[in-house]
């Protein structure tokens, strides 16, 4: 019965172990670039400063002849805001993060759409 327990400890141990690898290894992975959807918005981290996001949101924008309707900024965030091709409101959100990096935070409509927020997106960073 010792040896039992012990090999249970040591397996359980191990898979406490292999658990953590895989959850550590994944958070590697999402923190390298991977956009989240999170309540309704789409949220993702970009290697591009405050001020060279925000500029690539605005040509993103009028690249989907998507025109800005309200734009407020501060130090801490700046806020677009336009509406989608079939009339949805969109907000845009941008944060410093570092010096050189950002975060972007898009929601179409009400509730969000993931794949209109997704194409936006994309859209922005080909203007980088």
């Amino acid at each position: 019965m010792g040896r039992k327990l012990l090999y249970a400890v040591v397996g359980l141990v191990f898979a406490i172990n292999l658990c953590g690898c895989v959850l550590l290894v994944a958070g590697a992975a999402g923190g390298a670039g991977t956009a989240l959807w999170l309540s309704g918005k789409l949220s993702d981290e970009v290697s591009a400063p405050y001020e060279r996001t925000i500029e690539a949101a605005k040509k993103a924008l009028k690249s989907l002849e998507m025109q800005i309707d309200k734009e407020t900024k501060s130090d801490e965030v700046a806020q677009i805001r336009s509406n989608y091709t079939d009339g949805r409101e969109v907000w845009i959100d941008i944060r410093p993060l570092t010096e050189i990096t950002s975060k972007l935070e898009i929601r179409v409509g009400a509730k969000g759409d993931k794949e209109a927020s997704a194409k936006i997106l994309e859209e922005i960073k080909k203007h980088f």
